[in-house]
């Protein structure tokens, strides 16, 4: 059998990688597009003294979860102001990193709103301009920083749409871990998690390839005996580092399988809960793994690389690892009855993201429903 293996982003990793910001960027110009608290945190500050005249301007705004309502007077403005400006750097979490995919892309009548109704056709299009992307995670989970895909939210009409195109591709992904020293343990854990979520994704993903699998197993590994040793140590700058390194080994298998069924379960956690995405991706892994054991020999030794043997266990040892970490593996803990649950894995079944889950078919949803 033949594999394809394709990943554009040029990964510069390591403590202090954020030094070489200004030589990456070289002479073009650049807005920052970062969270609130990063002038607190000196992090803005830090970076315009790198970069000096070359820093074009401050996007500081960026809501957790982007949404239609908060974007489109934040596109806009963006285009009118930045039209001539090269680049994007855009420094946070998966919401930061988001929110500067869907600026990059310009329409042509300078309305977001065109992009959101190309968005809804659901069909590939070349954006009428975009601007180039230097992706600096201040989080160990999100993967954005090393693939095309950004989520953005609409909460009135509750649903998402996800935007992906060859422009969409960060140019550069500048992994420091010493950005993510100061990160609370709230939001460690579920980008940890989220990570967590990607790694195990690709494997049990019909689109899983040979070199996915080596990162995907290599950070799943990692993850699951780091992440644990963080929440009890978070100022440990060896284990921020290979969290770090975990997350993008697990971006880099996601970036080219996409997510599966726990992440469409996630969606709509997210939409009705409230639920933060690292949360509502992670608790039903259990689940997803146990209709994932016995569809494939393949994956099944792949999986068991992953999380060790015997593998039969693996879904009851993944729970406690989640549990041991505050993380409720039940939809009875999120308000969601045994009808509801059901209803909601067979919806997610059929989505997008469902149908990468090898046992994704017609036939189990109809048994869950």
């Amino acid at each position: 059998m033949i594999h394809e293996y394709f990943n554009p982003v040029r990964s510069v990793y390591g403590e202090g990688a954020l030094l070489s910001l200004p030589a990456l960027l070289g002479r073009r110009r650049a807005v920052l597009v970062t969270f609130p608290e990063a002038a607190s945190l000196g992090l803005v500050s830090q970076v315009r003294e790198l970069l000096g005249d070359r820093l074009a301007g401050v996007i500081d705004d960026v809501r957790p979860n982007p949404d239609v309502a908060d974007l489109r007077g934040q596109h806009e403005r963006f285009w009118r102001e930045h039209r001539d400006t090269a680049a994007i750097v855009a420094l946070g979490g998966g919401s930061a990193i988001d929110t500067a995919k869907a600026l990059m892309v310009g329409t042509a009548s300078g309305r977001f709103d065109e992009l959101i109704a190309l968005l809804q056709r659901g069909e590939p299009f070349e954006p009428h301009a975009a601007k180039a992307l230097i992706a600096v995670p201040t989080t160990s989970g999100t993967g954005s920083e090393v693939t095309p895909w950004a989520t953005i939210w609409d909460r009135e009409q509750q649903r998402k749409h996800s935007l992906h195109l060859r422009a969409t591709w960060p140019e550069i992904a500048l992994i420091d871990p010493l950005l993510m020293q100061s990160l609370p343990p709230s939001v460690t854990l579920q980008s940890g998690l989220d990570a967590l979520s990607h790694a195990l994704e690709a494997i049990w993903n019909r689109n899983a390839n040979p070199l996915s699998d080596t990162y995907a197993v290599s950070a799943a590994r990692e993850i699951l005996s780091t992440l644990p040793s963080l929440m009890r140590r978070p100022v440990s700058r060896e284990l921020r580092a290979r969290m770090a390194l975990a997350a993008l080994k697990a971006g880099m298998a996601f970036s080219n399988t996409r997510t599966a069924l726990a992440h469409a379960i996630s969606y709509e956690m997210t939409l009705r809960l409230g639920l933060p995405h690292g949360i509502a991706c992670a608790f039903p892994l259990p689940l997803v793994l146990r209709m994932a054991l016995g569809r494939s020999a393949e994956r099944d030794a792949v999986l068991g690389r992953a999380l060790g043997q015997p593998l039969a266990d693996a879904p009851q040892r993944l729970a406690a690892f989640l549990e041991g970490l505050g993380v409720p593996t039940r939809f009875a803990s999120y308000g969601l009855d045994d009808r509801e649950a059901q209803d909601l894995i067979a919806r997610a079944l059929t989505g997008a993201r469902g149908l990468n889950f090898i046992g994704a078919s017609a036939d189990t949803a109809e048994e869950i429903a």
